[in-house]
């Protein structure tokens, strides 16, 4: 079975499963150049038009290749560490609408700058994602909001993509701002067992230049993917196994994050691609699981099927955040996220940053030695008296207790004389504190204006087309 602490059985037959997948029938590359060559390089053509058998020593090579700890850098460099058995961290979601202030709207390119200064002042977030801005043409979104993030936060960003030409594009702007990983490219195979030509087109044109790229599976058990949770992770982590080869082929050496853990299931009765779901947490797992056992860091998410920040999200995140860091994946979107990732919300976002707090105290557990036992402490006291004014529990009174910022500890009648607000008015209140709040980017002037000049020439040339 698949848990956290499983030993590595499950995870083999997995790999297994997915080299015979690759061998027979294969996984189509639409994209005749790199298609050509994956059959240079070792792989035979299948049957079916751009369709390759990779053999499983070709499979192992790329693994080997494969960088098993890499930085993700801010603006400034700072690195935050990523290994299949280092500590998790925290990204936001993409998207395509906001929920905020109680009314859902398509999400733009005011919003990419405010949700990038809420979440740069978010203790938990380490990677801000990209979005899909409603007044930005499709075209030129994944430049302008690399530049929309990076000019109002200073944390690790995660691009977007959209197109080729902006794949390009984005590659010319990582020098801006220094020779380190401060921003990531991912992709995600459209199964089952197929790579599209837009997907591996950016794949190639943000290859040689050590961009970090999140190489996600996202089978659907039921319909691209078989309906047993096994089988979806085997054709999963072929898609994975064939995205990571082509990368090595491209760019030996380029740092992948496994991503197993978008994968889906659908609901037989309303027909909709569910996220929210104790299976996408035992997929998360898998994930986790799989990307141990190939020594590579391991993304999944986060995700509720609710619309709003409502007890659902609460039922579904709270239980998905413990879940994920419970299993050790490394990288886990979804802070802020709502209705299957098709809506952010700032409120939510203020949520799960109290979520994962709570979480990370509870992991902690709490130390037993001389010094925690307070021998003498309980001896000064004696019985029958109070431990409040003790320096042993002043000097500890921060530290020993998870200290909410949104959780209702007080009475109900100072709650009442407050305005008797639920805990998603008082977070929709904190986000806008936030939101208003300004930033440093770490940039300098010179880097600002070039990052403005590259987006602003694509942006004009991408509303030509």
């Amino acid at each position: 079975m698949i848990a956290p602490d499983m030993p590595f059985d499950a995870a083999e037959q997995i790999h297994r499963t997915s080299l015979e997948l690759l061998q027979d029938p294969g996984v189509r590359l639409e994209h005749d150049e790199i298609f050509q060559l994956a059959l240079s390089r070792g792989a035979r053509a299948g049957s079916g038009a751009q369709v390759v058998r990779i053999p499983r020593e070709m499979v192992g090579e790329a693994l080997d290749l494969c960088p098993k700890h890499f930085p993700l850098c801010d603006r400034i460099g700072r690195p935050i560490e990523l290994s299949a058995e280092g500590e998790s961290c925290f990204w936001s979601v993409p998207g395509m609408s906001i929920w905020k202030g109680g009314t859902h709207r398509p999400f733009n390119s005011g919003d990419m700058a405010e949700m990038a200064r809420l979440l740069d002042q978010l203790e938990n977030v380490s990677v801000i994602f990209g979005m899909a801005m409603d007044d930005i043409p499709p075209a030129a979104r994944d430049v302008v909001g690399l530049k929309i993030m990076a000019l109002n936060s200073r944390k690790h960003l995660r691009v977007l993509c959209f197109t080729p030409r902006g794949a390009e594009t984005l590659k010319s702007m990582k020098p801006i701002v220094g020779d380190y990983p401060w921003f990531s490219i991912g992709f995600t195979a459209h199964g089952p067992l197929r790579w599209t030509h837009l997907a591996l087109d950016i794949f190639k044109n943000t290859a040689g230049a050590g961009i970090p790229a999140t190489i996600n599976g996202e089978p659907m058990a039921g319909t691209s993917a078989p309906i047993t949770l096994a089988g979806a992770a085997a054709v999963g982590n072929a898609e994975i196994l064939a995205g990571i080869v082509v990368n090595q082929l491209l760019e030996p050496g380029r740092p992948c994050i496994y991503n197993l853990g978008l994968a889906h299931i659908f609901d037989m009765r309303t027909a909709i691609a569910v996220t929210g779901a104790p299976e996408n947490a035992l997929l998360a797992s898998a994930s986790a699981v799989m990307g141990r056992y190939y020594r590579l860091p391991s993304a999944s998410w986060v995700s509720t099927e609710a619309m709003l920040p409502d007890s659902q999200a609460a039922l579904e995140k709270m239980f998905s955040f413990h879940a994920h860091l419970s299993s050790g994946v490394s990288c886990i979107w979804g802070i802020g996220q709502l209705e299957s990732e098709l809506t952010i919300s700032p409120a939510q976002a203020v949520i799960d940053d109290e979520m994962i707090s709570y979480i990370r105290r509870f992991q902690r557990g709490f130390q037993v030695d001389s010094d925690s036992l307070a021998l003498e402490a309980i001896r000064e006291v004696g019985i029958g008296g109070s431990f409040l004014e003790t320096g042993h529990t002043l000097s500890r009174c921060r530290t020993e207790f998870f200290q909410p910022s949104l959780s209702c500890r007080i009475g109900r009648g100072r709650w009442v004389r407050e305005g008797a607000k639920r805990m998603d008015e008082r977070a929709e209140e904190a986000a806008d504190r936030l939101i208003n709040t300004p930033v440093e980017n770490g940039l300098s002037h010179e880097q600002q204006k070039e990052l403005e000049r590259i987006s602003d020439s694509f942006l004009r040339q991408s509303e030509v087309f």
